[in-house]
């Protein structure tokens, strides 16, 4: 398990290579990156930078669970959470999860995990700027909430 909040880009290639670097039992890497849109807000208008700000402390602890849910859930060998926070402009990346396992339905299902419930649980706060500097704080969206609803024992 790696889980690392920060500013500074990060290099996927590098990542998932690490990932199971050394690890034979591994079949299969899955991945998500989620990039900044130039697309703000229901809008749809054309943006500028997202600055995302984050709990020092609460935000590590959070992504510390949602992975011990995802390990006790499917049989991985390795998992990676990399969340950034700052000021970022299109195009750039926000986020990589990753899953490793010996077979790929574990490795997808875990990632597709991973990234629902970081999207809905993890303490991130966006604030979206328009081309023209305006901005305005991301409302949750019911989208990702009922994509993270079907993680749930009882949904």
């Amino acid at each position: 398990m790696t889980i690392r909040v920060q500013q500074k880009d990060f290099d996927v290639g590098a990542e998932l290579d690490a990932l199971s670097a050394g690890n034979t039992n591994v079949g299969g890497v899955t991945s998500f990156t989620g990039l900044v849109r130039d697309i703000v807000g229901s809008s749809q208008s054309r943006g500028g930078a997202m600055t995302l700000e984050h709990y020092p402390g609460m935000t590590e602890k959070m992504l510390v669970e949602i992975d011990a849910e995802a390990q006790s859930r499917w049989p991985l060998e390795a998992s990676l959470i990399i969340h950034r926070y700052g000021r970022l402009e299109p195009g750039d990346r926000i986020v990589l999860v990753a899953a490793a396992s010996a077979h790929r339905a574990a490795a997808f299902e875990a990632c597709e995990f991973l990234i629902d419930w970081l999207k809905t649980k993890a303490p991130f706060w966006k604030l979206e700027e328009t081309a023209d500097g305006e901005a305005d704080w991301v409302e949750a969206r019911d989208s990702d909430d009922r994509a993270a609803q079907r993680w749930n024992s009882n949904g």
